[in-house]
């Protein structure tokens, strides 16, 4: 009688005895498959599963296993061992009605320079995401019923019968300009052609004025599909308004069209700064965009961002092509690129822009202090321990924990290879491991931390400590050049990063460092540094916000003999 009232008041208790049996139909694939299998269950058909699936507590259940050398109609079961987020295994899926569906996000080998053979998945136009990457096969959500715990076996079977298509690429117009290169310097890493892709925003009077040569304005940010927060016409009437989330806000994709209009008609009008405006395409095979920076285990994207697309792009579109007339600005990833590439190629930018950037020092690596902390997961008293957090909103309420938001990537993906935030970070910052993969930080189910690791991600990646050990030598060059902005209630607590650099920052001499540093009352994440919007307008407006303001600092740090006329006009 007590295990029925059990039963009865906790029914998670009795999970089913489940297992689900994948295959893929004769014709999808000539060749034997690799990749990551997904399965995905949600409790709702509010949208496809794959679209549920999320690092917070609204996750839909995922589970993951790589295979190789998968054939047609052949057979792969998910039982139990395969490792899952929210809930860590089959075993555990509580009976009940569920939509349940599958995908293969498919890998490629990559046979790189430094000698190592790795599979991962190539960005095929989407900017990595494995829910929406072309030649990723898929199977139809199908509505289930999983039953209570029995003796016999509960068997699902799915076939992935249905593949994302090709994304067609963006057609050029009278305003916006695409360009792609091969990167030679990629192309040698990573052993097979590699590509470097710009969105060109060309000023107003641009056709008219054939002798004039621009400022190269260089927004820095997540892949952008085209050319972002610019529309020539006015929002379109017969939109359906939607709802964010984020920001309580009914109609914000109507707001968002009608910022992107307003700009179109701030960037033509007669008092805009005329500079070339881009946006960098630079997905790898570990997420959405490089971080513009050398690494160990992406290759050489920064120097080929640096010494092979922008001289392109300035070739191309008469860009002045020197450094005091070049500037970076972005937020999140974007606001860590900027303060990065300015760092570490102090004489080829003339000012750099943050906003709400990764951590840029990585004793607040987000809430970790990858220098003292044993564990990133918890912090541990004597006798009991308490979780970190990974997500806030305004308010301090928490969404995640960081040990849950590592769990997502770890289903999505195995060695680093999820597409996600904490994976990109290590890919990006650490050193190659044996298995030619990147070296974890810390270990992804136990969080404990690898010093070493610490240790190399400080010499090579911590932005306030290189900023600090190398202001003797290129104090000069940074100068007046750096200014970085955060909400103080930042949703990934990106704004303690900024409080310790601040203090570097103003603790430097000889010369000072002369740039800003400012916070956002209660502003989440994107903040931009304008106090006279709030955070769902002011992140539309980075184009906008931060041309106009470099355009009159560049007069007080360009050379003698500059031009700063001709493209004002």
């Amino acid at each position: 009688m007590r295990f029925l009232l059990l039963f009865l008041l906790c029914p998670f208790l009795a999970a089913a005895q489940l297992r689900v049996d994948l295959s893929y139909p004769v014709g999808k694939s000539d060749t034997a498959l690799q990749g990551r299998l997904l399965l995905i269950f949600s409790k709702t058909a509010a949208a496809e599963p794959r679209f549920q699936v999320r690092d917070d507590y609204k996750s839909a259940q995922v589970y993951g296993m790589d295979v190789e050398g998968w054939k047609q109609n052949a057979r792969q079961s998910f039982s139990g061992a395969e490792f899952g987020y929210p809930l860590r295994s089959l075993r555990e899926l509580p009976p009940g009605e569920y939509y349940v569906q599958a995908l293969l996000h498919v890998y490629e080998t990559f046979r790189r320079k430094d000698g190592h053979t790795v599979k991962m998945p190539m960005d095929r136009g989407e900017g990595q995401q494995w829910n929406r990457a072309p030649g990723n096969l898929y199977s139809k959500p199908l509505k289930v019923i999983v039953a209570p715990q029995g003796k016999k076996i509960q068997v699902i079977t799915l076939s992935l019968t249905e593949s994302i298509p090709p994304i067609e690429p963006p057609k050029d117009t009278k305003y916006i300009k695409h360009i792609r290169i091969q990167s030679k310097l990629l192309t040698e890493f990573w052993g097979r052609p590699m590509h470097l892709g710009a969105h060109v925003l060309l000023p107003e009077g641009w056709n008219e004025h054939p002798d004039v040569h621009y400022p190269l304005a260089i927004y820095h940010g997540h892949f952008p599909d085209d050319f972002g927060g610019f529309r020539t016409e006015p929002p379109d009437p017969n939109l359906k308004p939607d709802y964010s989330e984020r920001f309580k806000l009914a109609g914000y994709n109507i707001i968002q069209q009608q910022e992107a209009y307003d700009f179109y008609k701030m960037w033509t009008g007669p008092d805009f700064p005329r500079v070339l405006a881009v946006e960098i395409q630079h997905p790898c095979p570990f997420y959405d965009d490089s971080y513009a920076v050398n690494s160990a285990n992406i290759g050489p994207y920064g120097d080929a961002i640096m010494y092979e697309l922008i001289p392109e792009i300035e070739r191309q579109f008469r860009g002045i092509g020197q450094g005091w007339a070049r500037f970076i600005y972005g937020g999140s990833t974007g606001g860590w690129e900027a303060l990065a590439v300015q760092v570490l190629y102090p004489k080829e930018f003339n000012g750099c822009y943050a906003a709400c950037p990764d951590p840029i020092d990585f004793r607040a690596y987000t809430v970790v202090d990858i220098y003292k902390d044993k564990n990133a997961y918890f912090q541990e008293g004597p006798f009991g321990k308490v979780a970190r957090p990974a997500t806030r909103n305004y308010l301090g309420h928490i969404s995640a924990t960081l040990q849950q938001a590592n769990y997502y990537e770890l289903a999505l993906g195995t060695k680093g290879r999820s597409g996600q935030q904490w994976d990109i970070w290590e890919a990006v910052y650490s050193p190659v491991g044996k298995d030619g993969y990147p070296e974890r930080l810390w270990d992804k189910e136990s969080g404990e931390i690898n010093p070493k690791v610490a240790e190399y991600w400080r010499e090579n990646y911590d932005l306030s400590y290189i900023l600090q050990r190398d202001w003797i030598m290129h104090g000069p060059d940074w100068h007046g050049k750096i200014h970085i902005y955060c909400g103080d209630m930042d949703n990934f607590y990106l704004n303690n990063a900024v409080y310790l650099a601040q203090e570097a920052l103003e603790a430097l001499n000889n010369p000072p460092y002369d740039g800003e540093v400012d916070y956002g009352d209660r502003a989440e994440h994107c903040w931009n540094g304008d106090h006279t919007q709030p955070n769902a307008i002011s992140r539309l407006r980075y184009h906008r916000y931060f041309i106009p303001k470099w355009t009159k600092e560049v007069q007080n740090r360009a050379p003698e003999g500059a031009d700063l006329r001709s493209w004002r006009y």
